[in-house]
C-alpha cells in the first residue's frame, strides 16, 4: 500500500496544482538525479565501456517485462523513440491486404492511426473506425466491428481523451477468434493502471516514457509476442546485430539480428543519459506497485468526479482509475487551460472533455483548489 501522497518524491511546488500526468508528468527527483549524474558521466567518455552499451539497456527491458508482467521475459522488450516507431514496427510486420480491415477508435491519438492509414494505401484494406455512441461502450463498438475482413484490431487501453476504457481481454479474444493481431497503445494506462500481457495476449504494445511511465521524452517501450520477435526492423543498424557485444568483429557484417525484440530497437538505443532515467521512473513504479498507485489515483478521481457532477459537469462514466474527462451541455470554453493555468492549475482540454489526470503528488486539496477556480471561471 502506498502511504499517502507522493510530492516529495516530484518537484511541484505548493502553489501549483498539476492535474495533467496525461500531457507529461512531472519528472521525479531520483529520474532527474539519474539524469544528472549521466550527463557528468559524459564529459569522460574514456570511462564508457563496452559494456555500458549492452547492460543498462538490458536492465531496462526487464524493468519493463516487470511492468507488463511479462516475468522475465526481457526478451520481448525493444527500445524505441516514440508511439509511432513502436507502431511502425508492427504495421511492417503484420501483413493485412486488398479487402481486409485495421479497426480503430474514432478520435484515437494519431500515431496509432497514421501508421495503418500508410499501411492501407500501400498494400490495400480499409481503415474501419469505430465511431463513439452514448449508447455503448468502445469495447462494443470494436467487437461489431471484428469480422473474418479483421487483419489488425489497434487500439488503445484507454482513449487518451477522456480515459474512457476498452476491455483488452475481451477485444483480444474475439481478435483471436477472427484471425486478427491485436497492437494496444499502453501510453496513456501502463504504469496507472495494471496490465498483463499474459491475460490479454496482445501481438505489440507500445507505449511512450514520458507519462504515465514517469520516464524521459523520447524513451520508449515495444512489447512482442514470442511469435512476432522474428520479424523485420525499421532501421538496418549495427547494434542489433549478432555479436555486436564485440568491436573488433564489427567489420564481419552479418545478416543474423540478435535475439527476441531487440532485433526492433532504435538506433543509438543505449543513450548513455535516458536509459539510466527511464530505470529511475521504472524502479519508483515498480516500488510503488501498479495496482497500488490505480487504487490511489481512483480514490482521487472519485472524489473529482463527485465534484464534478454536483455543478453539472458528466465525467467519463467507464473509465480507468487515473483519467477521466469532463463534459458539459454548454460546451467548454477554448481559453480554458489557458484561464486555468492563469491560477497555476494545470489540465488540459481534449476534444469536447476538460481532461483531469491526477498522480500522486496530488491531494485532496488539489482537487478543493480545481473546482474553486472552475466556480470562478465557468460557473
Amino acid at each position: 500500500m502506498i502511504d499517502g501522497p507522493q510530492g516529495h518524491l516530484f518537484d511541484v511546488p505548493d502553489d501549483v496544482t498539476y492535474l495533467n500526468c496525461a500531457y507529461m508528468s512531472p519528472q521525479l527527483r531520483s529520474v532527474t538525479a539519474a539524469g544528472l549524474a549521466a550527463v557528468a558521466a559524459a564529459e569522460h567518455p574514456w570511462e564508457i565501456s563496452v559494456d555500458d552499451f549492452f547492460v543498462p539497456a538490458e536492465e531496462l527491458r526487464s524493468r519493463f517485462a516487470a511492468v507488463v508482467r511479462a516475468g522475465d521475459d526481457a526478451d520481448g522488450v525493444a527500445l524505441v523513440p516514440a508511439v509511432s516507431y513502436g507502431v511502425g514496427v508492427a504495421a511492417a510486420n503484420l501483413p493485412i491486404g486488398p479487402g481486409r480491415t485495421v479497426v480503430v477508435l474514432a478520435e484515437q491519438f494519431p500515431s496509432h492511426v497514421y501508421p495503418w492509414r500508410a499501411a492501407v494505401a500501400a498494400g490495400g484494406g480499409t481503415v474501419r473506425v469505430v465511431e463513439r455512441r452514448d449508447d455503448r461502450s468502445w469495447t462494443d463498438g470494436v467487437l461489431d466491428e471484428i469480422d473474418a475482413a479483421t487483419a489488425v484490431v489497434a487500439v488503445p487501453n484507454v482513449h487518451w481523451t477522456d480515459g474512457s476504457v476498452v476491455d483488452l481481454e475481451v477485444v483480444g479474444a474475439a481478435a483471436r477468434d477472427a484471425g486478427a493481431a491485436l497492437v494496444v497503445d499502453a501510453t496513456q494506462s501502463l504504469g496507472a493502471m495494471p496490465f498483463d500481457v499474459t491475460a490479454v495476449r496482445p501481438d505489440f504494445v507500445v507505449a511512450a516514457g514520458y507519462k504515465w511511465l514517469m520516464g524521459p521524452y523520447s524513451l520508449g517501450y515495444l512489447w512482442a509476442s514470442p511469435d512476432r520477435r522474428d520479424g523485420v526492423p525499421l532501421e538496418h543498424g549495427w547494434i542489433t546485430r549478432d555479436g555486436a557485444e564485440d568491436f573488433a568483429g564489427l567489420v564481419d557484417y552479418t545478416d543474423r539480428l540478435q535475439s527476441g525484440a531487440r532485433r526492433y530497437d532504435v538506433g543509438e538505443r543505449s543513450n548513455f543519459v535516458l536509459v539510466p532515467m527511464a530505470i529511475a521512473a521504472l524502479d519508483q513504479i515498480l516500488a510503488w506497485g501498479v495496482a497500488d498507485v490505480a487504487d490511489a489515483l481512483g480514490a482521487l478521481t472519485a472524489r473529482i468526479v463527485e465534484e464534478a457532477a454536483r455543478r453539472g459537469f458528466e465525467p467519463t462514466a467507464d473509465r480507468g482509475p487515473h483519467l477521466l474527462g469532463l463534459r458539459r451541455a454548454r460546451g467548454i470554453p477554448a481559453d480554458l487551460p489557458a484561464a486555468l493555468a492563469a491560477h497555476r492549475v494545470y489540465v488540459s482540454v481534449r476534444g469536447d472533455s476538460i481532461r483531469v489526470s491526477p498522480h500522486l503528488y496530488n491531494d485532496a486539496g488539489d482537487v478543493e483548489r480545481l473546482f474553486a477556480v472552475l466556480d470562478d471561471i465557468v460557473g
